[in-house]
């Protein structure tokens, strides 16, 4: 993990907190940080990556460990230039 990174861990909590939670660190992130989610919700394979799309954010990362934890890094858009 960077320093130019936020964690969230949201293991332990259901739909659609990990994705509320994901939300609310990227909207306070400056452009171009990447926040790295933690989540063993198996609907957050579906939730965070729909919301990445939705919300313009790059899906820099996707993992799952063997105890069926789930990774994610997403990174805040940089606005284009005016």
């Amino acid at each position: 993990m960077t320093t130019d990174e936020i964690l969230v861990d949201a293991r332990g909590h259901r739909c659609p907190v990990p994705t509320l939670r994901l939300r609310r660190a990227l909207e306070a992130a400056a452009p171009g940080i990447r926040v790295r989610l933690l989540a063993d919700d198996p609907l957050a394979r579906i939730d965070v990556p729909h919301f990445a799309a939705e919300a313009g954010a790059e899906l820099a990362e996707r993992s799952e460990g063997p105890d069926g934890e789930l990774v994610f890094v997403v990174v805040r858009p940089v606005p284009d230039p005016v």
